[in-house]
């Protein structure tokens, strides 16, 4: 089983991304049904899909081949300015299921939801939300009182990527916490070393003093709740 879906993923990562030229994706969305690369497109995974699987299981590959030309035929239907990131991952969701579902027919498995659902998997689970999303509220929560200042001189001098702010700090805290799950403690100097070094222009040409503090501010925040979410995880998971 495990084989079986490594190789139906190797096929369509090499068809989906490694051999799909950006050109060939703009095409597609202009033209939609009617472009030649959507075509070509199938003609790619379908040899891919051979040659990996060496002209065996020739009828799943002849369900995926349809399959993803129908999934690929309705994203760039219904694709417009606005929903085009998240029917991308749409797209790539049901392309997945459909591998599933052929690795299943072909390999029966059984999911062990007792395990998936375990006190340990919840555990995890949990503290990946706390790290990510619930960490970030209670920033901002505590942030409060400084952000709209901040924010406006910020903005006065060309502000930033929006959101920028938020991915980097999940980014950073997921670092924080794996680097504690794995016992690499040294890997988070270097982290709030390469931090350091990127915001050193911002902060050092800026004269704003406020933003000097607001940044280190919340980078001990963020850093401290990651390495507090790391601690706390690694005791739960060994008296559990």
């Amino acid at each position: 089983m495990t084989l079986l879906t490594l190789k139906l993923l190797l096929a369509h990562f090499i068809g989906d991304f490694v051999l799909q030229p950006s050109h060939w994706v703009h095409d597609k969305l202009k033209k939609k049904g009617k472009s030649k690369y959507l075509y070509w497109h199938m003609g790619i995974h379908l040899v891919a899909l051979l040659l990996i699987l060496q002209f065996h299981y020739l009828g799943m590959i002849a369900i995926i081949i349809v399959t993803h030309y129908l999934i690929d035929l309705g994203k760039l239907t219904l694709t417009n300015t606005k929903n085009h990131r998240w029917l991308f991952v749409v797209d790539q969701i049901l392309h997945l299921g459909i591998i599933l579902l052929m690795v299943y027919w072909q390999e029966p498995f059984q999911v062990d939801w007792s395990t998936i659902l375990g006190t340990k998997p919840l555990l995890f689970v949990t503290f990946i939300v706390f790290v990510t999303y619930v960490s970030g509220i209670l920033m901002r929560m505590l942030l409060a009182p400084y952000i709209e200042e901040v924010m406006k001189d910020d903005a006065e001098e060309g502000g930033s990527l929006k959101n920028a702010g938020r991915y980097i700090g999940i980014l950073e805290r997921l670092f924080v916490f794996g680097f504690i799950l794995i016992g690499q403690w040294a890997s988070i100097g270097l982290l709030i070393t390469a931090k350091s070094v990127f915001r050193f222009g911002d902060l050092n040409k800026g004269k704003n003093r406020k933003l000097t503090e607001y940044v280190l501010i919340g980078t001990l925040l963020s850093f401290g709740l990651a390495i507090l979410a790391g601690t706390l995880y690694n005791y739960l998971a060994q008296i559990l």
